[in-house]
C-alpha cells in the first residue's frame, strides 16, 4: 500500500489530464501515431477514461480525462479513478490544474492507494506519481495516513477491535509523538464520576473505559471527543440484524479524531491538543441500562432513557462534561449518531452543528478547499422542549421521531456549558459503494475540512 508521492525522477512519464474540451490541445502536442491511438481507443476525456500511450520503446505516457464542468461537479477524485488502470511506473502529471483543484486530484491518487489487506489479500495500485510541483506534498501525505488510519479502524470487526484494541490504537498514535495518555476504566468510571459511560458499557466483558490523549504545551486549546462504541447491539432496545450489520463502525467518530490527531501532531501545529474517547461495547445481559432508567449525568443532569439504543449521547455527554471543565477554545465532538442524518443527507456529506457562524464559515470553507464535503444544521432552539421529558432534565430519545439529528445535537450541547464555541459532527464513517478515493468500507468525514479550517478556526 503506498499512500506516498513517488521521488522525482528523469524516468517519470507524462500523464496528461485533459477535459474533453482540451482534447485536441494535447492530441497537437502528441506525436501522430500517438494521436492515432487515442482516437482507434475511443478516448475523448470523460471523466475515468484513460488510454496509454505506446512509443518505439512501449510506453511513452498516458493520457487520463477528468471529465467536463458538469461531471466535475458531481465526482470528487477524479485522477484516483484511473490510477489501478495504469501499468506499474513513475508517472508525472502534464496540467493546467493549479492550488485546491490540483491538490484535490494529488491526495485522490495517494488515497486510492489504500487498501485494506488485514483478512484477506488485495492488491495495491502499482502505478506512482511523483509529486506535482506547486502542492504541499508532505501535508497531503500526513493527511493520507490520517485517512488511512481511520479507514483501518473502522474496517476492522468488533472481535478485533474492542475498547481494548481501541484504547491500544490510541496508545499507538500517542507512543509516534510523544504524546500522553490516561485511561479511566471499568469500575473506576464510577468513582472518576463518568456515571453514563459505565452505565452504557457495563453489560459488556469488555470493560468500558474513558480514553484521554494530550499533546503539546504552547498555542490554543482544542479538544476532541470522538465516540467510540466499538459496537452496538442497541442494547435492551435490540437492533434487527439489518440494522445491526454495520455496527463495527459505530466507533466512527473515535476513528476519525484520531486519524484528525495524528495529522495535527504529524504537521507539528502549534495547539494544546486534547482528545477523550469514550471506548465502550453496548452489549445485552442482565447488567444492562434498561429503558425508563434515570441516569444522572457527570454534569448533574439527570437523563431518562427511552431507548437504550440511542446509548451514543450518553456516553459523548460524559466526556464532553470534563471536556467543559477545562479551558479549551474550541471543543468539537465527532459520531456515528443518528439515522436522521443518513436520511437528510446520505452518506456522502457530513452535517455539522456550530455554536458561531463564524466557525461554521470556517469549516464550510475548509470542506471545499479539501473536497471532503459537510452541510451545516442548526442548534434549533425551538426544539429544546423536545428532549426535556419533565420527569428528567433530558430525554435521550424523543417520541416522535422528527428532527432526530438536531434533537441529538441540542442533548450534546446541553454539557457544554462553559466553552462558548462547540462543534458537533454528526458522522456516517462508511462508504456503501466504491467510488474514486474511496472503497467500499470505512471512511474519514469532516477530518480534513477541520484541518484546512484550523487555521481561521484557531489563531495557529
Amino acid at each position: 500500500m503506498s499512500l506516498t508521492f513517488a521521488p522525482s525522477s528523469a524516468n517519470s512519464l507524462p500523464l496528461y489530464l485533459v477535459t474533453p474540451d482540451g482534447l485536441d490541445a494535447i492530441k497537437a502536442r502528441l506525436t501522430t501515431t500517438q494521436s492515432q491511438w487515442i482516437e482507434a481507443h475511443g478516448f475523448t476525456g470523460k471523466s475515468g477514461e484513460v488510454c496509454v500511450l505506446p512509443d518505439e520503446n512501449g510506453i511513452a505516457g498516458a493520457i487520463a480525462g477528468l471529465g467536463n464542468g458538469a461531471v466535475r461537479q458531481r465526482t470528487r477524485f477524479a485522477l484516483a479513478s484511473v490510477r489501478s488502470k495504469l501499468p506499474e511506473g513513475v508517472f508525472h502529471l502534464e496540467t493546467d490544474l493549479t492550488g485546491t483543484a490540483l491538490a484535490e486530484q494529488a491526495l485522490g491518487w495517494l488515497l486510492a492507494g489504500y487498501v485494506f489487506d488485514k483478512y484477506a489479500s488485495a492488491t495495491a495500485p502499482k502505478a506512482r506519481l511523483v509529486a506535482p510541483g506547486g502542492i504541499d506534498a508532505l501535508r497531503l501525505e500526513t493527511i493520507a495516513a490520517g485517512e488511512a488510519l481511520t479507514r483501518d479502524l473502522i474496517n476492522t470487526p468488533a472481535s478485533d477491535m474492542g475498547p481494548d484494541e481501541l484504547e491500544a490504537a490510541a496508545r499507538g498514535v500517542a507512543e509516534q509523538f510523544d504524546a500522553g495518555v490516561s485511561v479511566v476504566k471499568g469500575e473506576a468510571l464510577l468513582t472518576e464520576n463518568f456515571p453514563m459511560i459505565h452505565a452504557v458499557g457495563r453489560a459488556s466483558p469488555r470493560a468500558p473505559r474513558l480514553i484521554e490523549m494530550t499533546w503539546g504545551q504552547s498555542g490554543p486549546k482544542l479538544t476532541l471527543v470522538g465516540k467510540g462504541v466499538c459496537f452496538d447491539t442497541g442494547g435492551l432496545n435490540i437492533k434487527p440484524g439489518a440494522s445491526m450489520g454495520l455496527m463495527k463502525k459505530d466507533m466512527g467518530g473515535a476513528a476519525t479524531v484520531l486519524g484528525l490527531a495524528q495529522m495535527i501532531m504529524a504537521l507539528g501545529l502549534d495547539v494544546q491538543l486534547r482528545v477523550l474517547i469514550p471506548a465502550v461495547e453496548n452489549s445485552i445481559s442482565g447488567e444492562s441500562f434498561r429503558p425508563q432508567d434515570i441516569l444522572t449525568s457527570r454534569k448533574g443532569l439527570t437523563v431518562e432513557i427511552n431507548n437504550t439504543d440511542a446509548e451514543g449521547r450518553l456516553v459523548l455527554a460524559d466526556a464532553l462534561a470534563l471536556a467543559d471543565e477545562g479551558d479549551a477554545d474550541l471543543i468539537i465532538s465527532m459520531a456515528t449518531l443518528t439515522g436522521a442524518a443518513r436520511v437528510a443527507v446520505g452518506p456522502d456529506l457530513a452535517p455539522f452543528y456550530a455554536t458561531t457562524p463564524k466557525d461554521a464559515a470556517a469549516v464550510m470553507a475548509g470542506a471545499a478547499n479539501a473536497a471532503d464535503p459537510v452541510w451545516q444544521m442548526p442548534f434549533w432552539e425551538p426544539y429544546e422542549k423536545m428532549i426535556e421529558p419533565g420527569i428528567a432534565d433530558l430525554d435521550n430519545a424523543p417520541s416522535g421521531g422528527f428532527a432526530g439529528s438536531i434533537t441529538a445535537a441540542l442533548f450534546l450541547r446541553r454539557f457544554v456549558t462553559q466553552t462558548p464555541r462547540y462543534m458537533h459532527f454528526d458522522i456516517y464513517g462508511w462508504n456503501p459503494a466504491a467510488a474514486p478515493a474511496r472503497p467500499k468500507g470505512g471512511v474519514g468525514q469532516g477530518a480534513r475540512a477541520l484541518l484546512d479550517a484550523l487555521s481561521d478556526l484557531l489563531p495557529l
